[in-house]
């Protein structure tokens, strides 16, 4: 039976790229995101490469939708193998100084819980099974504080440590948790932030389970950036 890949915030670049990659290597694919629409012509695209595909909506943010879209990829599908959680950053990024509680739990809520809620539904089975994957993207401000993300980072830096200390746990009963993080933004035709290029980053991270994250893109070259910003705002 074919292996069953989910990516959770599904969007025509990373989360195709990742799709792509995936199912090149013989895997299934559940799509989930917000509007069906968007999703049912990913889904198309994926067929016209000869790669079963099938679309579950659902607004990430809302919690009990989500956990019922992974249960209806699992019926569809069957077990999920792999889970890839990369939603699309959405509402106002702040500043450090201007960062509320409003703003900061709103990342929150979709990048961490959502991730905790995407990763409870699918760690029972694959815990019972003895295996399966884990891959939780991040951004560059889970690695890299800058004031000009300081919400945003909140939430990055939460969901990639939980992703180490998930590994660190999971590890000895056969399931691999990991980070991608995001130092980049994903430009087709780019040797290295293509979206086919970011996906077989995502499937090389797969194969190798006693890795705990991979970087795509230039760290140093946001820290510069980070860097003038603050000599221009200080």
């Amino acid at each position: 039976m074919a292996k069953t890949l989910v990516v959770v915030g599904a969007g025509p670049g990373l989360g195709m790229g990742v799709a792509r990659a995936f199912g090149r290597h013989g895997f299934q694919v559940g799509l989930i995101a917000r509007t069906k629409d968007t999703l049912d012509g990913l889904v198309g695209d994926l067929a016209r490469l000869g790669i079963t595909a099938a679309a579950f909506p659902a607004d990430i943010r809302d919690r009990d939708a989500l956990t019922d879209a992974l249960t209806r990829v699992e019926e569809t599908l069957g077990p999920v193998d792999v889970l890839e959680y990369s939603p699309s950053p959405t509402g106002p990024i702040t500043h450090a100084a201007q960062t509320t509680v409003t703003s900061a739990a709103a990342q929150f809520e979709l990048h961490v819980l959502g991730a905790v809620a995407a990763v409870g539904q699918v760690l029972p089975q694959m815990r019972a099974r003895g295996m399966g994957t884990l891959l939780l993207t991040t951004g560059v401000s889970a690695r890299i504080a800058a004031p000009f993300l300081a919400n945003v980072g909140l939430a990055m830096a939460g969901l990639r440590n939980w992703a180490h200390t998930l590994h660190a746990e999971l590890r000895p009963q056969g399931i691999h948790a990991a980070t991608v993080t995001i130092a980049s933004g994903v430009i087709p035709g780019d040797e290295v932030a293509d979206p086919d290029a970011i996906g077989a980053r995502y499937y090389n991270l797969y194969q190798q389970p006693d890795r705990v994250e991979e970087v795509i893109g230039d760290l140093d070259a946001f820290r510069a950036l980070v860097a003038q910003w603050t000599g221009t705002n200080g």
